[in-house]
């Protein structure tokens, strides 16, 4: 092993110890809305999707209509209904693998040279997490595996989302999507667990439907087991860990524009502070019609 690989090796220990450190002890079975998938110690990739799959029981199912979410219905509740959605978006949901994706990124001038530290010594080594540096780097768009897990009796149990830039093959991001409900809240949120060295990187978004059928999802700032980010780690083999909720709350906003266009604003805040914009423009495969109107029913 060089230097760099041993250098990245000790700065995920060092990170996982922050955790146990400052973060609480938690038991899974208690704590299932944190149980999900967890990464190998060198690299991430997409091992973890046959590794987790096997550790549940899952059998796992790729093709052209895989979707994050089976059906947004899963997230009505209080204050959410589906059905307000257009059918553009609620399709790129429920139909992902049929959609391409364009990216654009915009660094905070104080969150670039930090942006460019973590690239270099976590995101490029474990193929995790690689935000974009330079909107160049995405010019020629991402390309999608969609990877459905379901149990025996083909319940869904979440979907695996792995983007890679067309440019290079390279592993942007590798994501596991699903649905729950956190301890006390009145309706669903949709869960992202991105598998790290040991354990996670896990976020719950909650959904709300805005003016004109857009969608927002959102990870604000609040306490332990409410929606927002959260690192896990969780030593192999155990059905114990430790998790930290950490400052970084995130927005998104799913809409179609003037033009007919659907389109997503990302942006990620640290401390209230803006760290990172992305812009996506998401295009349905020509191949394929979305039926419904502005209701979103399909």
């Amino acid at each position: 092993m060089g230097t760099g690989p041993l250098r990245g090796a000790l700065l995920d220990r060092a990170t996982q110890r922050w955790v146990i450190a400052t973060g609480r002890p938690v038991a899974f079975v208690e704590h299932a809305w944190l149980d999900g998938p967890v990464g190998a110690p060198e690299a991430i990739g997409d091992a973890w999707i046959g590794e987790h799959a096997a550790r549940v029981g899952a059998s796992l199912a790729e093709d052209g209509d895989g979707g994050l979410l089976p059906d947004f219905r899963s997230c009505d509740g209080p204050g959410f209904d589906a059905a307000r959605l257009l059918g553009e978006v609620r399709d790129f949901y429920e139909s992902t693998a049929r959609w391409d994706l364009e990216v654009w990124s915009r660094w905070s001038r104080w969150a670039e040279p930090g942006g460019r530290v973590l690239d270099a010594l976590f995101a490029r080594r474990l193929r995790q997490l690689a935000l974009p540096l330079d909107p160049l780097h995405t010019v020629y768009g991402m390309e999608s595996r969609v990877i459905t897990f379901a149990d025996a009796e083909g319940r869904h149990l979440g979907t695996a989302w792995q983007r890679t830039l067309r440019a290079t093959g390279a592993t942007v991001f590798g994501g596991f999507y699903g649905v729950v409900r956190l301890p006390g809240a009145a309706r669903p949120s949709i869960r992202v667990v991105f598998p790290l060295p040991n354990g996670s990187a896990t976020v719950f978004l909650r959904p709300d439907a805005t003016d004109g059928g857009g969608l927002r999802l959102a990870s604000p700032r609040g306490d332990f087991g409410e929606d927002g980010a959260y690192l896990v780690v969780r030593p192999a083999g155990s059905d114990r860990g430790w998790a930290r909720r950490i400052p970084l709350p995130e927005r998104f906003e799913v809409f179609v524009d003037a033009s007919g266009v659907v389109r997503c604003d990302h942006q990620l805040r640290l401390h209230g502070a803006e760290v990172l914009r992305l812009h996506y423009r998401l295009q349905r495969r020509a191949s394929a019609g979305v039926s419904g109107g502005p209701t979103g029913q399909r």
